[in-house]
């Protein structure tokens, strides 16, 4: 199984949209709580789902059980938490949403998305290696 990540953030849209096409990305998995951020002029949820179709080819879908609660994130951006903190408490989470259940052909090939330019401290890379973790046969590729 191939998963995907990738960020919106310091890139432009021709990039963005290149890098999930010559990937041969199958769909974009939106794994952000708030979907209709303003921080790209390309990043709404509808506009994604818009450009996705037109420009690549492929879907969209926006999964918020992937994503970490507003508190966690205030926690660490606003309140500029540890990382390693945030990390814990979503991983946690995760497992206590039970991730691990959701339908693994609905996200091979898939990309998952978030605002962060680098995966390094990116919930989208907790989620691709949490799942690698527990279904084993998973590679990453952050795009």
């Amino acid at each position: 199984m191939k998963l995907f990540t990738i960020g919106f953030t310091k890139t432009s849209a021709e990039g963005f949209f290149n890098r999930l096409s010559n990937a041969h990305v199958k769909k974009l998995v939106d794994v952000r709580l708030n979907n209709v951020s303003q921080l790209a002029g390309f990043a709404k949820k509808d506009d994604l789902k818009y450009f996705t179709k037109t420009i690549c080819g492929i879907g969209y879908e926006h999964i918020p059980a992937l994503a970490p609660t507003q508190d966690m994130l205030d926690e660490y951006k606003k309140s500029k938490g540890a990382w390693s903190t945030y990390a814990q408490k979503f991983i946690d989470l995760m497992a206590k949403r039970k991730i691990e259940t959701l339908d693994r052909s609905g996200l091979d090939g898939g990309c998952l998305l978030c605002s962060e330019d680098k995966p390094h401290h990116c919930h989208r890379r907790l989620v691709a290696e949490y799942l690698k973790e527990k279904w084993g046969d998973v590679e990453i590729e952050h795009l």
